[in-house]
């Protein structure tokens, strides 16, 4: 998904209505995954390899049904017994390598890599990446620690909201479902940038009630959506 100069317009200029009526600050940041998720696509290729290739045992797994492993001909002499074994242990160890590299590959396509991945591992990395954002952007040092760091991670398809200490002694975390909740369902719309626009309102609504604007109102923050 490509964002336009006119869709980060919009945003900056959402951020910049929504931040007219507080003294608080609202950052946003998309990211297009946070992780590859490479160890788990790893962990998923070596449990096929190692179990897969069994299912094929109660069928007589033969090196014949491989090209290259066997001439057809079978051999009567005791001694080609460690010959066929061989190639019977070469063709298993090469469907194992097989079966490796294509649950490996497939692993990386991003809607099979989010189901193969479990919900808690991808929830972890997210809130991590979005922690990561808050400091990085300096949002925990605004003056009255009154920052809002809105973040998606659209491969994982998931949205976190993180605030500043000063917000969670006033605001119940519960009241930023809402706007988890907004951003997500334009999400699943195909409206990304609606999604924002609603986020950003309805952050600005709950700053502005707790933390109205007072005769100096600074922007601490750049009001731009920043692309990962």
């Amino acid at each position: 998904m490509r964002i336009s100069p006119s869709e980060h317009d919009r945003i900056r200029r959402a951020v910049e209505e929504a931040e007219q009526g507080t003294s608080g600050e609202i950052f946003c940041v998309i990211a297009r995954r946070v992780s590859s998720y490479r160890e788990v696509g790893l962990a998923w290729a070596a449990a096929a390899a190692m179990i897969l290739p069994l299912l094929l045992i109660p069928l007589g797994f033969s090196p014949a049904w491989l090209p290259g492993f066997s001439d057809g001909w079978q051999a009567a002499q005791l001694a080609a017994t460690p010959v066929t074994m061989a190639q019977t242990l070469g063709a298993y160890a090469l469907v194992q390598v097989v079966i490796f590299l294509a649950v490996f590959l497939i692993h990386g396509l991003p809607m099979v890599r989010r189901l193969m991945t479990p919900g808690s591992i991808r929830r972890h990395r997210v809130r991590k990446a979005a922690i990561q954002q808050f400091l990085a952007h300096g949002i925990h040092v605004t003056a009255n620690r009154t920052g809002v760091l809105i973040f998606c991670a659209l491969d994982e398809h998931r949205v976190e909201v993180v605030a500043d200490e000063g917000i969670h002694s006033r605001v119940p975390v519960e009241t930023w479902a809402d706007v988890t909740s907004a951003l997500t369902r334009e999400l699943r719309a195909g409206r990304p940038i609606e999604g924002f626009e609603a986020a950003i309102a309805l952050s600005g609504e709950v700053l502005s009630a707790h933390f109205p604007p007072g005769p100096d109102n600074p922007n601490e923050l750049s009001d731009r959506l920043v692309e990962l």
